[in-house]
């Protein structure tokens, strides 16, 4: 998938991608799950000009792909237990839309709809028993990107020493995602933080204001399509603009 498999969208014009219709049967056939898009250059920087240094950045698209069985380890005996568990519990079995294992590391995206009570089952389930959520946090893979905006989640089984992730996919038009705080008390200031960068709405979240950023600041940092700015910097009378705005003039 190239650069020029998606039409443009203007920063702050438009939030989500506009996908061909063979993009969007492919995003409907990995379950909703993010489908990327190669990226060149860096700090969109496009032409021969850039002298941020980055403007040869080539990086393939990113594309979570599906673990086929086995996935390796115990990763096998606890997608069974969980599976069990949620077929017991009455949870629908694509709530769960994808497993993925990359890194030694297995990860289950989640409709979000799904995702508290799914983390209320696996703290309590007893073959299962992850009883932390030791980090809560967001990734945009910017503005060409389905549901480009990802509500992450690492757990911790102490008992059975075991760590997952849970991953909830969303559109940038509509961020919001239940609060575990609920299930998970340790999520309380890790989700603000994910509020205040990424402007991911924590829905139930007992005081979701910002953590880093003053409570007046406009916008959400950690965003791609939010502004780099900088502050300009004087150097022998020339003036360094910011990164993204610094071309060659020859």
């Amino acid at each position: 998938m190239s650069d020029n498999d998606t039409a443009p969208v203007p920063g702050g014009e438009h939030s989500s991608a506009e996908l061909t219709p063979a993009q969007h049967a492919e995003h409907e056939a990995r379950g909703g799950v993010v489908a990327g898009r190669a990226r060149k250059g860096m700090f969109g920087v496009g032409d021969t000009g850039d002298t941020s240094g980055f403007g040869g950045l080539q990086l393939p698209p990113y594309l979570p792909p599906p673990a086929a069985r086995p996935y390796g380890g115990w990763f096998d005996d606890l997608t069974d237990t969980l599976v069990a568990a949620m077929a017991t519990n009455g949870l629908p079995a694509d709530a769960v839309q994808q497993v993925t294992v990359d890194r030694d590391e297995i990860t289950f995206y989640l409709r979000r709809e799904q995702l508290l009570p799914l983390c209320r089952l696996l703290r309590d389930d007893p073959s299962l028993r992850f009883e932390l959520c030791s980090s809560v946090s967001g990734v945009d893979y910017g503005t060409q990107v389905p549901q480009r905006l990802h509500a992450v989640y690492h757990l911790l089984s102490m008992t059975f020493r075991r760590r997952i992730r849970l991953e909830v996919a969303l559109d940038v038009d509509d961020p919001v995602v239940p609060s575990v705080v609920e299930v998970y008390p340790t999520a309380d200031w890790h989700e603000r933080e994910t509020w205040d960068m990424f402007g991911i709405v924590f829905d139930g979240h007992p005081a979701l204001t910002r953590i880093l950023m003053p409570d007046d600041w406009d916008g959400h940092p950690q965003r791609k399509d939010y502004p780099l700015g900088g502050i300009p910097v004087e150097y022998k009378g020339a003036e360094i603009p910011p990164p993204d705005q610094r071309r060659t003039y020859s």
